[in-house]
């Protein structure tokens, strides 16, 4: 089955610019590690050894996979994965 994956701009040096991807995978962890046989160094910024990196966000069609199974979360043909790097400031007063 065929996700598409939404690569943020930060991590497009390993797709070779791509701002999208497609990935087999039944599930999110399948789908990381078929990137990371295609573009080498993608798990290691995405995943550390407790799972996904805290400063990472993975959404499966809009939502958030931290409130859904994680990175057993399922996925279908269509799905959309999108990872979006955390941002994080402080109020300018």
């Amino acid at each position: 089955m065929a996700v598409t994956v939404r690569i943020p701009t930060p991590l497009r040096t390993l797709t070779g610019g791509a701002d999208e991807v497609l990935m087999e995978g039944g599930t999110v962890s399948e789908v990381i590690e078929r990137l990371e046989a295609s573009h080498p160094g993608m798990k290691d910024r995405l995943c550390d050894d407790k799972g996904v990196r805290r400063f990472v966000n993975i959404y499966a069609n809009d939502e958030d996979i931290r409130f859904l199974d994680n990175l057993e979360t399922a996925l279908k043909d269509g799905d959309t994965l999108s990872i979006v790097p955390a941002i994080a400031g402080g109020a300018l007063f």
